[in-house]
């Protein structure tokens, strides 16, 4: 909080203000499958450090991350009560939207069902991460070799199952042919395979209809002119990490969330053209812009709309304490240890009437 002089006329010459955070209350969370642990944390910390109660459902695919923080939890000296940790299906959690009891919902997970859960929550504050089909453009003065080594990451790290992942790669014309033929023999050399090897760079989909739909996808654009440069292939649930180009914008592996190894190269010839392709998809969590251009960065930082933009970097990019959201279809408000915090926080107001 912070002192608040509020002597701003005559009439208040004698008053003296301040201002304080205090809990919001119970708040529940619902956290998704790709980092079990880690997106879990991303909720629990900052409830613990504001001192909110909150009850938690993980994903019903992968509980066990939060189960073990909650053994963590037990063993300190948090009163009863303060937590809950209830794996369960998610026709089984409807009161984590609906129950009056709760002051906020923290859902990260896919648009369709944070929207909706939005819509039944009541008065309830919630703050929603949702998903994304992010973008990184090349510009012709980046550094080629620097661009592709960081790409071929931020594609198909997590095997793309990352809101994050790099999903759309837009590249100067002029340099177009350079940079793709760098990004697809990387891709190239990246190894499928068992996730228990430090090897691996690429596993299984958490699922074989996710897969399914991946595949799916894929077939579907090729269908309609794609071009495939690389991958493409599949093993049991482990999907070969595929880059595609000619690629139609109204396609799903363009303009839907592919949560899945799988990127589009995409040329432009002009610079607010390329700002334009970024903006013109219903999704903007983050974006990444390789320039050693100062003021395109900042052109790209005044004009993208995304929760954040990421200069010489990835998109995929991210530490904890960092605001981190996105607008439009990707969600409403930010995590990040402050932010969330504040989110999980409600002001309360102090003015006292001097008597002198």
């Amino acid at each position: 909080g912070e002192v608040m002089p509020l002597d701003i006329s005559a009439r208040a010459a004698a008053y003296f203000g301040m201002w304080k955070r205090v809990p919001i209350g119970v708040c529940s969370f619902i956290s998704p499958f790709n980092f079990p642990l880690n997106l879990v944390a991303h909720k629990v910390a900052p409830a613990l450090a504001v001192g909110c109660p909150f009850v938690l459902k993980p994903a019903s695919l992968t509980p066990i991350g939060a189960l073990l923080l909650g053994e963590i939890l037990a063993e300190t000296n948090l009163p009863k009560g303060a937590f809950s940790i209830l794996p369960c299906h998610r026709e089984g959690a409807d009161l984590f939207t609906t129950d009056e009891r709760i002051k906020l919902l923290s859902f990260t997970g896919s648009p369709a069902v944070g929207w909706a859960l939005k819509a039944r929550a009541g008065r309830k504050k919630v703050v929603l991460e949702l998903g994304g089909n992010a973008a990184c453009l090349v510009d012709e003065d980046a550094d080629l070799d620097d661009a592709a080594a960081r790409i071929v990451t931020g594609a198909f790290y997590q095997s793309g199952q990352s809101c994050i992942s790099v999903q759309r790669i837009l590249v100067h014309e002029r340099v177009y042919a350079a940079f793709r033929d760098s990004l697809v023999a990387a891709t190239r050399r990246l190894k499928s395979g068992d996730p228990r090897s430090e090897d691996t760079f690429i596993g299984p989909i958490i699922s074989a209809p996710e897969a399914d739909r991946i595949e799916a996808w894929v077939a579907s654009a090729r269908a309609r002119g794609a071009k495939l440069l690389c991958g493409g292939g599949r093993s049991g649930n482990v999907i070969e990490p595929t880059l595609l180009e000619n690629v139609p914008d109204d396609e799903q592996v363009s303009c839907e969330e592919v949560f899945g190894p799988v990127a589009v190269l995409v040329p432009f010839s002009d610079f607010d053209e390329g700002l334009r392709r970024i903006n013109a998809s219903r999704y903007g969590l983050q974006a990444g812009l390789f320039t050693r251009d100062i003021q395109k960065a900042h052109r790209a930082w005044e004009r993208l709309e995304v929760g954040g933009v990421l200069i010489n970097e990835v998109p995929s990019w991210r530490v904890d304490h960092m605001p981190y959201g996105g607008v439009k279809d990707s969600g409403l408000g930010r995590e990040g240890v402050r932010f969330a915090m504040e989110d999980m926080t409600e002001i309360r107001m102090f003015v006292l009437r001097r008597k002198d």
